[in-house]
């Protein structure tokens, strides 16, 4: 059954002629889809008067300032035909549905504003990957030193970092491989581990002008992350190791990143 969005817009004869012909279709042949059309059509409300008074009481000024603070962007194409009835009953019904939150809404947009986590997507993306390998995934014999640190230099030259075996070397966990991934158009090192009894793990280094920031932990798909930032480059190590041993881990090559 269409949603009751889809049946306000045709109502509203907002849909393109195929879509029209499709939902007409389903009132003729649905029986809960006609019904639901015609509970939908008997409502012909004022609704942009019936909330005005809400959106008059809307702290509008202390939204417009805070959003003021958001760096501008490359300005995006929308109608200026008005609002609606569908595009107001979708912001009718969030607005009622959030409980009408507006004083805490601005309260958790001022908290983005001033400390951004622009790294959190990118270790998204990661550990939803890395949730993927097995032990088998990372079974391939990893090559002597030389052809580890072969690896190593080809993977840190695009993204402007010395790499060697010493450096990211872990203890307890065995280098596996290194290979250069992409992210936003990025490149993203990925140098992956395989620890005896935790299974895979991987560092991963990604380019990045956000600054320093000190070493912080979050879980995601399972498993432990330890995330830092230096001048130019932001970093992971993520696995399912307990915390401790991850953060003892990060730690150690962070330490040997900065040397």
């Amino acid at each position: 059954m269409p949603s009751d969005e889809m049946l306000v817009a045709f109502i509203d004869g907002e849909l393109d002629a195929a879509k029209t012909a499709e939902i007409e279709k389903l009132i003729n042949a649905d029986e809960a889809t006609a019904e639901r059309f015609e509970f939908l059509s008997r409502s012909d409300l004022p609704y942009v008067e019936a909330f005005a008074p809400l959106l008059k009481a809307a702290p509008d000024a202390k939204l417009q300032a805070m959003l003021g603070a958001i760096p501008a962007t490359t300005p995006r194409k929308f109608s200026t035909s008005g609002v609606s009835r569908r595009g107001f009953l979708a912001a009718a019904a969030a607005c009622l549905i959030a409980g009408i939150a507006v004083d805490r809404g601005l309260i958790e947009l001022n908290h983005r504003l001033e400390k951004p986590d622009e790294g959190a997507e990118w270790r998204a993306v990661v550990a939803q990957y890395l949730g993927l390998y097995t032990a088998d995934t990372l079974s391939a014999p990893a090559g002597d030193r030389a052809a580890q640190a072969a690896q190593l230099e080809q993977v840190g030259s695009k993204l402007g970092i010395s790499l060697t075996p010493e450096t990211v070397a872990l203890s307890g966990a065995d280098f596996r491989r290194a290979q250069v991934l992409e992210y936003d158009g990025k490149p993203l090192a990925q140098i992956a581990y395989l620890d005896p009894e935790d299974g895979p793990m991987a560092l991963c280094i990604i380019s990045s002008q956000t600054g320093p920031a000190e070493p912080d932990m979050e879980r995601r798909h399972g498993m432990n992350v330890v995330y830092w930032s230096s001048a130019g480059h932001a970093f992971m190590l993520i696995g399912h190791s307990t915390a401790d041993r991850m953060k003892t881990m990060a730690d150690g090559v962070r330490a040997k990143l900065a040397a």
